[in-house]
């Protein structure tokens, strides 16, 4: 490309320079000639006017006193000859004396007509450029004529001096000009790595298709913010319906933390985004070319699917937990009821044990009974047994039933996580009140309602709008990569399922949920 740049750039130089000195040389061409003629015009119309030369004229032997007159304004305006005659044509001077007396070779009709005239002519000097003018005499008659000339040869070598000088302007300017495209195509070679245009196409072409055929979400974002390219995943995982090439990441419509991070000029390592839909793991990472800035690449991955098998996960871990509660509540009742017996005191045993189970049953009978999907049955009792022993009494109120038309897995997600938050905020609570978490779930005007209150120090109003971005939390520790993602998950779970979620107080935090129930 650089070496066919290289020629092309050089052949308009050299024409250029070409038709630039013809057209300058065709101008000092004219520029000579119209010299040559304005000349040999004035120096023979100032002759012929001249008083001592119609004097001389009318003595015995005019060339006496007219040839050493002509050679020095001859000599004087650089004139080849000048040449006074007679109207016969004899020659009353002339350049070379022995040709004084002859006959003028050219034509004098126009000036013995008595009009000056300039013709080109070759006389006993060679070719030449001449004016013949007329002289007046008494009653305006023409008395002698004087012809003034320049050779050709003269006017020749004044235009080879002006065209050297013209071929070396036209010289260094080629020159200059294959400099200039030589150092042009030196700066496209190194550009472009010495690679041909037809391998730029192709490699340009793979390139387009790579980009659009990964999975994984790419972004190009130059230095002001706006995107230069965004492949097909991009769009599927951000929800851009249009192309939003030559757009700033900041009007495509995203969360306001997620624009800010594919702008940043920090670098982003697997930092967690949440949408309405879906769970983004994004990647930045500044792009520098001599240190300046260029821009940003961004990868996008999809977590939403991993974010769901965690949930899941966290529920089995939590449901193991349970069963690990429970088990070891079980070993200490089971203790109690055995250090009875050993004590003499069965009746006192069983009446314990009896009370133990029927407490016990009457949970698991109210939450199967009310609860007909088993995957959020077991995590209520789950999450019960968990509060009861970090001393949490967790209720499930009698008016709790839920028949299905919410997936399983965002009625989990959703109650998971507000429930752990009660816990934690019920325990903080607890210098001033009972800690106590209640849970209820009703069909209510086709929608389903869930509300999960605790008996916590509540929630400050200005903080609501803020609480389902992730990283937001009230613990000490953690921040995006620890707390502040549960609410997050909660607020995506409920936009993804429809509804809305309000925030109140009891003495605690209420949290009221709707979901219509033919979401899916």
């Amino acid at each position: 490309m650089a070496r066919q740049l290289l020629v092309l750039q050089a052949a308009l130089v050299g024409l250029l320079v070409v038709v630039g000195a013809t057209l300058a040389f065709l101008d000092a061409r004219r520029a000579v000639d119209d010299g040559a003629t304005g000349t040999v015009t004035a120096v023979a119309a100032s002759i012929a006017a001249a008083p001592d030369v119609r004097a001389a004229l009318a003595a015995p032997d005019p060339s006496r006193v007219l040839q050493p007159y002509a050679e020095r304004v001859r000599h004087d305006t650089g004139v080849d000859f000048i040449t006074i005659m007679s109207p016969a044509g004899i020659r009353y001077t002339h350049p070379d004396p022995a040709r004084i007396g002859q006959r003028f070779i050219g034509n004098t009709a126009p000036a013995l007509a008595g009009r000056p005239f300039t013709e080109t002519y070759t006389g006993t000097l060679g070719p030449s450029v001449r004016t013949v003018v007329p002289v007046f005499g008494d009653g305006h008659r023409v008395v002698a004529l004087v012809a003034a000339g320049i050779t050709v040869r003269a006017i020749s070598a004044e235009l080879r001096g002006r065209l050297a000088s013209l071929v070396a302007v036209a010289a260094a300017v080629l020159a200059a000009g294959v400099a200039g495209s030589s150092l042009v195509a030196a700066r496209l070679r190194r550009q472009t790595r010495g690679v041909a245009p037809g391998e730029l196409r192709e490699m340009f072409e793979y390139h387009e298709a790579i980009l659009h055929a990964v999975r994984e979400g790419l972004l190009l974002l130059d230095r002001a913010g706006r995107v230069v390219l965004c492949n097909d995943a991009a769009r599927e995982l951000l929800g851009l319906a249009a192309d939003p090439r030559g757009r700033p990441a900041a009007e495509l419509g995203l969360p306001a933390e997620l624009a800010a991070a594919l702008a940043s000029a920090d670098p982003r390592a697997d930092e967690i985004h949440i949408g309405d839909t879906r769970v983004l793991v994004v990647n930045t990472a500044p792009v520098r070319s001599r240190d300046r800035a260029m821009g940003n690449v961004v990868t996008l991955r999809d977590h939403t699917e991993l974010q769901a098998l965690t949930g899941e996960l966290d529920s089995v871990r939590g449901f193991a937990e349970s069963l690990r509660s429970q088990a070891h509540e079980a070993a200490n009742r089971l203790h109690a009821v055995v250090s009875l017996v050993e004590l003499g005191r069965p009746d006192q045993a069983v009446a314990f044990a009896t009370a133990e189970l029927e407490s016990a049953q009457r949970l698991t009978d109210r939450v199967v009974g009310s609860v007909s999907e088993p995957v959020l049955a077991a995590l209520l009792l789950g999450k019960s047994a968990e509060a009861a022993e970090r001393g949490v009494d967790l209720v499930v109120s009698e008016d709790t039933a839920v028949e299905g038309g919410v997936p399983a897995r965002d009625l989990v997600t959703i109650l998971g996580n507000l429930i752990d938050n009660a816990v934690d905020a019920a325990i903080e609570g607890a210098a001033r009140r009972p800690p106590r978490v209640t849970v209820s779930a009703r069909a209510q005007d086709g929608d389903l309602v869930l509300v999960v209150a605790d008996s916590g120090p509540g929630v400050d109003p200005r903080t609501v709008p803020d609480m389902f971005r992730r990283g937001w939390t009230t613990k000490s520790s953690g921040g995006p990569a620890g707390h502040g993602l549960g609410l997050a998950l909660v607020g995506q779970a409920v936009r993804r399922g429809g509804g809305e979620i309000t925030v109140g107080g009891g003495p605690g935090a209420v949290f009221t949920v709707r979901l219509p129930l033919d979401a899916r």
